[in-house]
């Protein structure tokens, strides 16, 4: 393990935040824990913690000495001095006379201390930091020292390894019993550089912000060093299919599975997941492993990833190529003896609590896929990558665990405990979900025009979107270069898509351009060219889509930009308006041919909107042919209003939450009735 700290840094660090009126104790703090957040085998996604014992000026004028420590929420590797928020420590060591104290109340009191009410919480092991002498003190999951100590025999190796520079604390649930235990232990071994919290984790402590880091690094390279030693061969691989499925064809099937049905009924699933999928050499030795079963089954590296990951992943059967039906069936099995395992979990230990917990969901939230790889779930992309990281994580320390030993991690009552720990479930409450959350939207020709902003729109309802288009560097997100006109370059983006989210569940089909020409005197390439982009590449689109929505078998939604031109033809415009007329038929006939699968299919016809198809040399030379000035011809309508990108955009979002509107079309154009349908 690298030491990152240098002195040119640590004064930067001190100078940045004197300006921001900042002391040096609390700059110290943020440049280390940077450091500790930065190192992913020290510290993923909200993990681990920091603090200081300095003192601050409270509203009276008077200096008081807090505890500045990590508040939750923040993530170590981008923190900023707000995210150390400062408790009055007196208080807090008060506590130590106490024999025991609830959780409510340990967070209230630390929140009642708080030198500014706005502040975040305090992390939960707060009084582990507060109780212990030293100044500075750093907390990590190191993924060595957890290969070391999640063993049968892990406090033996943990004494061998670290000898008399860390004393060793048994494994107890954070919180105030876990804070008495550390400091009783501190206490008896006061010159120790650091705490070796067995299948849980590492403190260092120093009376400077540089000692206290250092001790860590050093500590865990010791750790490092003693895993380096094993060479012995571990998982053994299973016999697995010669070929395996693609993450494109096996994802929209798990996700499928994993979407919980709507009480209602109908295909419209009332909860979906984001998929995240990770693959490489180390993750498909130990996924496709013959003793995966145990391995991957004894529960999570740390205490802290159980609210995240649950307790174990889902395996299921390796995917053979071509055999997907049979792999579905499998699958599905697969999950439902995990879901009823849950079940029996949750029962198992919920007949002890009181009061009584409510129980989660029981979908899992990582799978193993032999063969192939492992699959991150989550409510977001965001969330689905943080389960994938974790789960990698989780690979990578099992693997040094097996070739020391065996790995082993804390009992299931306490798996049990941390998951179902109020304090722990509060890190993932958050606002209610926006109205399109879960839902994976694509939409071609996003990159400018009516495209960007519909993207833009299905992003402001909370949906994963993709954008396909021939020039994507501007798009912000997950933007694939694709050739509409071309079915295999739709079908390489619909797959790209899939295995990036999981599936589809939103396509609006856009891109298009319009070709003028009297249609007795048009040649017949450009007519053929407009067709291959405003038709066949719709049907293309809409064919790919429908592909991975019905593995997935939750239903769907075709959105098709048709135009005024379908239904209310204009002069010279014949080559745009025949392949549109042949597009709106098309939204329909999916419409018939897809509802029994739970796939709408509806049409946006919107016209005057200046985007590609509209622009200004065209406006204004439409403007002049009718004498109008361009204004006027823009809002040339009923209402007399410019129609903008925006308002065909939100069309769409209003047909994708119409779940009981399909074969349906949506005018947006401020009022033409000659382009008016019933």
């Amino acid at each position: 393990m690298d030491n990152l700290w240098t002195d040119g840094d640590a004064k930067a660090a001190i100078a940045h935040h004197a300006a921001k009126g900042i002391g040096e104790d609390l700059a110290l703090r943020v440049y280390t824990t940077r450091l500790l957040g930065g190192e992913p085998r020290l510290v993923l996604h909200g993990g681990g913690n920091t603090s200081v014992k300095t003192t601050a000026v409270d509203i009276t004028g008077h200096q008081v000495e807090v505890l500045c420590v990590k508040g939750s929420g923040w993530d170590m590797g981008t923190i900023e001095a707000p995210g150390l928020p400062a408790v009055r420590l007196a208080p807090l060591g008060e506590l130590k006379g106490l024999q025991a104290l609830s959780d409510e109340d340990m967070v209230n009191v630390q929140r009642c201390n708080l030198l500014d009410s706005k502040s975040p919480n305090p992390s939960v092991e707060t009084l582990l930091h507060a109780f212990l002498p030293h100044k500075f003190i750093d907390h990590t999951h190191s993924n060595a020292v957890l290969s070391l100590t999640d063993q049968p025999d892990g406090e033996a190796l943990a004494r061998d390894v670290f000898g008399k520079r860390a004393a060793l604390v048994p494994y107890v649930m954070p919180g105030f019993a876990l804070a008495k235990r550390t400091d009783e232990i501190a206490a008896a071994h006061p010159d120790v550089e650091g705490l070796i919290l067995l299948k849980h984790g590492i403190f260092s402590m120093g009376a400077t912000a540089e000692e206290a880091y250092v001790r860590m690094i050093d500590l865990v390279t010791l750790a490092e060093k003693r895993l380096a030693k094993e060479t012995r061969r571990i998982f053994p691989g299973a016999t697995l299919p010669k070929e395996i499925a693609g993450a494109a064809e096996v994802a929209p099937i798990l996700r499928g599975l994993m979407s919980l049905p709507a009480k209602s009924g109908g295909r419209e699933a009332a909860q979906r997941f984001v998929f995240e999928f990770r693959t490489g050499p180390e993750i498909l030795a130990f996924v496709g492993g013959k003793e995966v079963a145990r391995y991957s089954q004894q529960g999570p590296v740390t205490p802290d990833h159980a609210i995240r990951t649950k307790g174990t992943p889902l395996i299921v059967p390796a995917p053979a190529a071509g055999k997907l039906d049979a792999f579905s069936k499998d699958a599905k099995t697969a999950l439902d003896g995990y879901v009823a395992a849950y079940h029996a979990y949750f029962a198992r230990h919920n007949a002890k609590q009181m009061p009584a917990k409510k129980e989660l969901d029981p979908i899992p939230r990582v799978v193993l896929v032999p063969g192939l790889g492992l699959f991150g779930l989550g409510n977001t992309s965001k969330d689905a990558k943080i389960a994938a990281d974790l789960a990698e994580t989780t690979v990578a320390v099992i693997a040094d665990a097996e070739r020391l030993g065996t790995y082993e991690c804390i009992p299931e009552p306490d798996i049990f405990d941390i998951e179902y720990w109020s304090l722990e479930q509060a890190k993932l409450s958050a606002a209610a979900e926006k109205p399109l959350a879960r839902r994976i939207v694509v939409v071609t020709g996003g990159g400018s025009g009516i495209g960007a902003a519909t993207a833009a729109a299905f992003a402001r309802e909370g949906a994963e979107v993709a954008v396909l288009d021939r020039d994507v560097s501007n798009v912000k997100g997950l933007g694939i270069a694709c050739d509409v006109t071309d079915p295999a370059s739709v079908r390489s983006a619909f797959d790209k898509v899939a295995a990036t989210y999981g599936g589809v569940d939103i396509v609006v089909s856009n891109a298009g351009a319009a070709w003028q020409g009297k249609i007795g005197e048009v040649e017949e390439a450009v007519l053929r060219q407009s067709f291959e982009l405003n038709f066949w590449a719709h049907q293309s689109v809409a064919q790919n889509a429908v592909r991975i929505m019905k593995a997935q078998a939750i239903g769907g939604c075709l959105l098709f930009n048709a135009s005024k031109q379908a239904v209310n033809p204009g002069a010279d415009f014949g080559p745009y308006g025949l392949p549109k007329a042949a597009t709106l038929f098309l939204s329909r006939q999916y419409a018939l041919d897809y509802g029994a699968d739970g796939i709408r299919s509806n049409a946006v016809n919107a016209d005057r909107i200046r985007t590609g198809l509209l622009n200004d040399d065209m406006i204004a030379q439409r403007s002049k042919a009718r004498g109008l000035s361009e204004a006027d011809y823009m809002g040339g309508n009923l209402l007399g209003l410019e129609v903008t990108a925006d308002d065909v955009a939100q069309a769409f979002v209003s047909l994708a939450k119409a779940t009981k509107t399909t074969g349906a079309v949506i005018t947006v154009d401020g009022g033409n009735i000659a382009a008016a349908l019933r």
